[in-house]
């Protein structure tokens, strides 16, 4: 009895679902893994990350950062006296990497967590009343959606904007024509991601992604 075995190449992508870590209230976010989290902000500052990425807050509570939650009522509460219709809460994916849990017994940590080598630094709610987060590198963070906006218009324009980021087209440097990443020529816009490993940008047809991971 004999048996025949060929080699097959994968050329294609795997898809892996990782499982889904859903969180305690008090339960601090794990280093490596991707959590969905909020921002509030006003409609114009929200075009403003949509096109070109958040930028580091100076002066806040946890030193330079991009300040953010999981809980959409700490995100609703900002920024403070913004007209309802300009209003805008954003959706977003973070990849925290290390990260720092803050409490009353190392305040001297909340100016200085940066230097110690970590990417988040977390605030509790039993601390400030509504948990919160300040990412150091605004790469870990990226505009998954809208969550909340007080004029529908709006929310349909910025819903579209991020659409538009997502699927490269020519309003935002598209790989219309000849793609730099999987080098081949299309007469139409195609989808551009981000690897939440590394950050690294990757294209569906490439032939394969190195993640190169160091969260």
């Amino acid at each position: 009895m004999s048996s025949i075995s060929k080699l097959v190449q994968f050329t294609g992508w795997e898809a892996v679902v990782a499982k889904q870590i859903v969180l305690k209230p008090g339960q601090a976010p794990r280093g490596r893994q991707g959590y969905t989290m909020y921002h509030g902000t006003h409609r114009d500052s929200a075009r403003a990350i949509i096109t070109g990425g958040f930028r580091p807050l100076a002066g806040g509570t946890l030193d330079p950062g991009v300040y953010c939650s999981r809980d959409i009522a700490k995100a609703k509460g900002y920024p403070g006296g913004c007209p309802t219709g300009e209003h805008v809460v954003l959706q977003l994916k973070v990849r925290v990497g290390r990260v720092k849990k803050m409490d009353r017994q190392n305040v001297a940590m909340w100016c200085s967590w940066q230097q110690s080598g970590y990417d988040t630094a977390w605030l509790p709610s039993n601390i400030i009343g509504h948990e919160e987060d300040c990412v150091k590198d605004p790469k870990r963070v990226a505009v998954n959606g809208i969550a909340h906006c007080g004029d529908p218009a709006t929310k349909q324009a910025l819903e579209k904007l991020i659409s538009q980021q997502r699927h490269g087209v020519e309003s935002s440097g598209t790989v219309v024509g000849g793609c730099k990443e999987c080098k081949m020529q299309t007469p139409i816009g195609h989808s551009l991601e981000v690897c939440w490993g590394c950050g690294a940008t990757v294209c569906p047809f490439m032939d394969k992604h190195v993640c190169k991971r160091s969260s």
